[in-house]
This record gives structure tokens, sequence and C-alpha cells, in this order.
């Protein structure tokens, strides 16, 4: 009965130093109690002899890995291979190498195998798979093997074949197999019937299912309308979108006594009219009469100007302490007025910033109050304070900020630092922004980039690039003491870019 195993592939654990031996059974001695194993693989890895032959004493466990037929019915390897049903009197020798277990007869089925005809017999033979392919395949189906075992064995038993013994106890017709009842994945009914593709889709009414959803949307829509009987209820709405009643939006929420040759319009519509420089003159006036005094208008300027700055030099991106070896330079020209006292609240407000600032300034015998304590200020911040032209950098800086030119004094044009510091400027070829600029018929002596205005626009020229305004704390009851209702268009922020209509 021996011979019966031979051919099987079986793994030989023998302890922690020979090792975990896997190989075909060539032969089994039971007289000397050895068995002897083909092309043998240890521990993972082929051995250089072509067999090896154990003693019972060495072997600690033996696991059957594949059954096949007895040699008299085996054929050739790589040759046909079926489903065999076997009925040994070995299985598996105890540690100790004694008596043998026996086990009743069991299905053991090929891999890949197709579906048994009734009767347990297979329409067509099949080809078993060479010793080294089976290996390669062993480490893969290791896992699956047990439940794909005990699934496909169950299923190939014939109707009359009987269950197999499970530790010398008979499992009653009444009773289920534990094993199918874990392992068995009850799938082989199901692949035999094809799914029906066609057959489900006729059953979809797909016209119905629209014209359900439609009539649902429309009495939704219906139920949400609170407008005109003609109007249309968007049926989506954005999360930050309100659904509730409101007004109608007003755009138009600043007027003036006197429109201005200019109107503006905010990024979310809303109309900003250009005042005249009278206008802008009286208004500045009325805010200073309720305390917005000089120094407080060009401290908000200096910050408005100073955050827009920094927001053209690259913000978050530029200025970080990884980046300390390439600080912004920034070139300031200011001239003798109030225009340049606001440059030099800006340029204080950079340097603090840690931006390399070169603040411009012509001598002068006498300078306004305001310059004079702005440049106290400015002196503490460690920025360079140059009054000629030459001492500019020569190479191109990152930006310009022109605050040469005034509302009133309009002769600086013919002055020569003017003309030297407005021709640096234009040669520098760094971007320019100019803060307050007048409204003049003349063109520009510094093609500016951006413009900023302050409270309410001025209607500035083309040459003044995009105009942005800022907000500098007039209250609205000081713009009504002059004609003009007011509605603050800056929203969230303190500066806001304008659109030429």
């Amino acid at each position: 009965m021996a011979s019966d195993w031979i051919g099987c592939l079986v793994s030989i654990h023998c302890g922690p130093t020979l090792g975990v031996y896997q190989g075909e059974v060539s032969s089994v001695d039971q007289t000397s109690q050895t068995i002897s194993l083909r092309h043998p693989f240890h521990n993972g890895v082929k051995c250089t002899v072509p067999e090896v032959t154990f003693s019972a004493m060495d072997i600690k466990d033996l696991k059957i890995l594949e059954i096949l037929k007895s040699p008299t019915e085996v054929p050739k390897q790589n040759g046909p291979d079926s489903n065999s049903t076997l009925t040994p009197h070995a299985g598996r020798k105890d540690k100790g190498g004694g008596a043998q277990i026996n086990s009743a007869p069991v299905m053991v089925p090929n891999k890949a195998e197709p579906k048994m005809q009734e009767g347990g017999v297979s329409p067509v033979p099949h080809y078993s798979k060479s010793y080294g392919e089976r290996h390669m395949d062993m480490a893969v189906q290791s896992k699956g093997f047990r439940r794909r075992h005990n699934s496909w064995s169950s299923s190939c038993r014939g109707p009359n074949q009987a269950t197999p013994k499970k530790n010398g106890l008979k499992n009653g017709g009444h009773m289920k197999n534990k094993d199918d009842e874990c392992f068995g994945d009850g799938m082989d009914e199901v692949l035999d019937e094809d799914f029906d593709f066609e057959g489900n889709l006729a059953l979809f009414d797909k016209a119905a299912v629209f014209s359900q959803i439609d009539s649902s949307e429309r009495r939704g829509n219906g139920a949400r309308s609170r407008g005109t009987p003609g109007e249309q209820t968007p049926s989506r709405y954005r999360h930050d979108e309100n659904i509730l009643e409101a007004k109608p939006v007003i755009y138009r929420q600043i007027t003036v006594p006197q429109n201005g040759t200019k109107e503006y319009s905010t990024d979310s519509g809303l109309v900003v009219p250009s005042i005249s420089f009278e206008l802008h003159k009286r208004l500045l006036a009325a805010a200073e009469s309720h305390g917005l005094s000089l120094e407080r208008r060009l401290e908000m300027t200096g910050v408005c100007a100073s955050q827009m700055a920094l927001t053209l030099l690259g913000g978050p991106n530029r200025l970080t302490p990884k980046n300390v070896h390439q600080r912004p330079t920034v070139a300031l020209l200011c001239g003798p007025h109030v225009q340049g006292a606001q440059g030099i609240s800006c340029g204080r407000h950079l340097a603090n910033h840690e931006v390399e600032v070169i603040l411009f300034l012509p001598n002068f015998v006498k300078m306004l109050e305001a310059i004079t304590s702005e440049l106290a200020l400015f002196g503490k911040t460690g920025g360079k304070l140059v009054s000629n032209v030459k001492d500019l950098p020569e190479t191109p800086v990152d930006l310009v900020i022109n605050c040469l030119d005034s509302h009133e004094n309009g002769f600086l044009r013919e002055q020569p630092w003017y003309k030297a510091a407005a021709d640096w400027a234009n040669q520098n070829r760094a971007p320019v922004l100019s803060i307050d600029p007048p409204v003049s018929g003349q063109a520009h002596a510094v093609e500016a980039k951006w413009s900023l205005s302050l409270g309410l626009p001025l209607p500035l020229s083309e040459g003044a690039g995009r105009v942005y305004l800022c907000d500098i704390g007039i209250p609205r009851q000081v713009f009504q003491e002059v004609g003009i209702k007011y509605h603050s268009p800056f929203g969230c922020k303190f500066v806001i870019p304008l659109h030429s209509e």
C-alpha cells in the first residue's frame, strides 16, 4: 500500500535544525521506516541532489500538498491528468513515526478544473503541470488551498458518496459539514448561468424614471418659488448662497452732487463715481474739522499703501524667514508736500517689514512740519535717505513708489531734481506705484502701473494705470456734510481695485 503515495507532493518538517523539505514522493519503505523525495526543495531552495531520504525518527510533521493516482494509473509528467478518487491506507505519520492514520475516500480536484458532470466524471481530459510549475504556484495557492479543497470536494462528491469521517465520528444526515459551512463559497451553481445583460436592461424603463425626476423637480421649484409667476427659480444653490427672500441689490450706493467725468466699479459690481479735486479737498477739510487730523490721515494712508506694496512685492511667498537673503528693494521718490509725507509714512511701514527702502527727497531750506516729523520716524527704521538722483541704485529695483506730484503746485515739474528723478524712474524698468496722483491735463511724467486713490477716486487719465481705492477712515456723516450719499464699498478690505466703466 505504500506505493499508493508515490508521486504525491509532500512537505516534511524535520525540526529547526534540518528545516523543511518539499518534493515528490519517489519511494516509501515500511520496513526501514524511510521515505524518499525526488526533486527536493530545502526551505524553499532547490537542492543540488536529485533525491533525499528521511527516517521516521527525523520527521516531526508531514503534510500532503497534492495527491496523485497510483503509479500504475498515473501518466507521465506533463501528460494528461484527471480527477482521482483515492482510498489510501496511510495518510500522515505521527511525530514519533508510529502508526498511520486511516482516512476515508476523498475526492481531490486539480487546479482550475471545470465543472464536473453528474456522477463525478470529467467530460474532457486535463493536463497537469510539471513539478516545477506546481512549485511556483504553491506559495500563491497555499492560503486558499484548504478553502478551495473543502468547497470543491463537497461539490464534486457523487449523490451516493458518503461524507468522510472526521475524528472517528460519523456526521448524520441532519448535521451539516462544518468545513463546507465555514469555507464553502456556494458559488458553483451561480457560475453555471451567464448574466443576461440585455434582459435586465430591458426591465429598466428609462423614460418613466426621467419623467418622474422632471416632475419632482417641477414640484420642488414651484414650492420654493417666491417671485413673479414667470420667474424661474434655480434648482441648485451654492453652499454660500442665500436662498431666503432679500431686497434687490442696489449697485449705485454712492451719489455725488456733481457727477465726475468718470465712473468706476468694484469687483462685486458696486458703482464708485469719481469726484473733482475741489470736492475732495472739501471732504478732507470736513474730516479734519471733526478730528481726523493730517497726522492720522498720513498714518492711515501709509498703512494702506504699504499693505498694497507688500502684496505687489510677493506677499508671504517673498517675505519669509527662509528668504532673508533676497530682501525686496523699494525706491521711494517724494516731493516737499503732503503727498511726499504720505510716501514717507509708507516707506516707514515697509522698512518695519524688513523691506530695504531707499528714500529720495530733495534738500529744501524749509519743509512742512508733517514731512519733518515723518522723516524723524523714518530715520529710526534704518532706511536709506538720499537727496541726489545719482545716489539711487543703477540696477533695477523691485518696486518704485512715486510721490513726486502735488495737487496744487504744478510748477514742481519744471525743477531739475523732479526731471532727474522722473527720468531715473522711467529708465529703471521697475513697476511704478503712484500714491494719490493728481488730476492734470498733462501727461504723467512717470508712467505708473498702479495708482492708489484716497476715500473716493479722482478722474485719472489712462497713464495712471490700474486704479485702487483705500479707506482712510472718513465717517459716513462727513460725506453727507459735503453732499455725498455714501455707503462703504470696501466690504472686509481696506484696499480694493476699481475698474473703469
